[in-house]
C-alpha cells in the first residue's frame, strides 16, 4: 500500500533536512559542475565506493578524460589504470562503453532524460535519475541507499518496504525546483547523521569482505595485466595458485566480460598468455 504523506509532515521534513544541510553541507568537486558527463562519471565512481576515495580519482579522470569523445577513444588499458583503486574494475569499462554509445547514438552529448539514460550500459534505476537531478536540477526523485534509509526511519516504515513504496514517498517529499540541493541535502543527512549504524537499517545489498575475496583476486590480476603487455598464465598460477575461487574461473570471467584475452604464448609453445583485450588489435 502506498504511503500518502500530509502536507504538514512533508513541510516539517523538508525544513529539517535543509536546516541540517545549511550547517553541515559537504563540498565535493562534482557538486561544482552541471556537466552531465562529469556527473555521470562521479555517479558511477560513487557506486559502492566511499566519497573520500573518489575525490582524487574523479579529479584525475576529468583531467585525462574531460569529455565523452576523449574517453571513448582511449585505450582500455589506460581506462583501467586510471580506475585502479576504486574497485569493481568493470565499472570503468562500462563507463567507457557508455561514452562510445553516447558518441554513436547521441552525438557525444549525455542524454538528459532518465528513459534514454537507462538504455546505457551500467545505468540503472537510481543513476538514470541522479544524473539529470545533479546536472539539470530535474524534478525527479532518485532513491539510493542513504535516501531509502532516511525515508524508512523518518516515516517509521517496515524495513522490507518495497522499492515502489519508497519511490512514491520520495516523489511526494521532493520540493519542486530544488531537486539538486534537495538530493545533496539528503545525501549529507544520511551520510553524516542518520547512518546505517545509528538506525540499524541495513542496505539491500551488503559487500562481502574484500581481502582474499574473488573480487580481490580479480583486481590483483587486472592490476598485473595493466602494468604489463602480457603475462604467461603459468606465472600467474605460481603467484596466485592458492586462490580458493579457482584462478581459471576468474580468468574466464574476465575474458567473457571483454576485459582480457587469453591466447597462445608467442614465445613458449603450448603455453597460454593473458593481456588486456585491446592490446591484440
Amino acid at each position: 500500500m502506498p504511503l500518502v504523506l500530509n502536507s504538514l509532515d512533508i513541510e516539517l521534513f523538508r525544513q529539517k533536512i535543509f536546516d541540517f544541510y545549511l550547517l553541515h553541507r559537504r563540498n565535493f568537486p562534482w557538486r561544482e559542475t552541471t556537466s552531465r558527463y562529469a556527473v555521470m562519471v562521479s555517479e558511477i565512481m560513487l557506486q559502492q565506493t566511499q566519497t573520500d576515495r573518489v575525490v582524487g580519482k574523479f579529479m584525475a579522470w576529468m583531467e585525462r578524460f574531460p569529455d565523452t569523445a576523449t574517453l571513448a577513444s582511449a585505450s582500455l588499458r589506460e581506462v583501467l589504470a586510471l580506475w585502479s583503486g576504486l574497485g569493481y574494475n568493470s565499472r570503468g569499462q562500462r563507463l567507457q562503453t557508455c561514452a562510445k554509445v553516447i558518441m554513436d547514438r547521441f552525438g557525444g552529448v549525455v542524454p538528459s532524460s532518465p528513459e534514454k539514460l537507462k538504455t546505457l550500459p551500467g545505468i540503472g534505476e537510481y543513476t538514470c535519475r541522479s544524473i539529470p537531478v545533479f546536472a539539470d536540477n530535474l524534478d525527479v526523485a532518485a532513491v539510493d541507499t542513504n535516501i531509502r534509509r532516511i525515508i524508512i526511519h523518518e516515516f517509521t516504515l517496515p524495513e522490507d518496504s518495497g522499492k515502489s513504496r519508497i519511490q512514491f514517498a520520495a516523489e511526494q517529499l521532493l520540493p519542486k525546483g530544488e531537486s539538486r540541493e534537495w538530493h545533496n541535502a539528503l545525501m549529507d543527512y544520511g551520510a553524516l547523521n542518520l547512518t546505517s549504524r545509528r538506525t540499524g537499517i541495513r542496505p539491500l545489498t551488503k559487500q562481502s569482505k574484500f581481502q582474499g575475496s574473488k573480487r580481490w583476486y580479480r583486481g590483483k590480476l587486472l592490476k598485473e595485466l595493466v602494468g604489463s603487455p602480457h603475462i604467461d598464465l603459468e606465472e600467474l598460477e605460481e603467484k596466485y595458485g592458492e586462490c580458493p575461487w579457482g584462478l581459471q574461473e576468474i580468468i574466464d570471467g574476465l575474458v567473457r566480460e571483454g576485459l582480457v584475452d587469453e591466447t597462445e604464448s608467442p614465445c613458449r609453445v603450448g603455453r597460454k598468455t593473458l593481456r588486456i583485450r585491446e592490446d591484440q588489435r
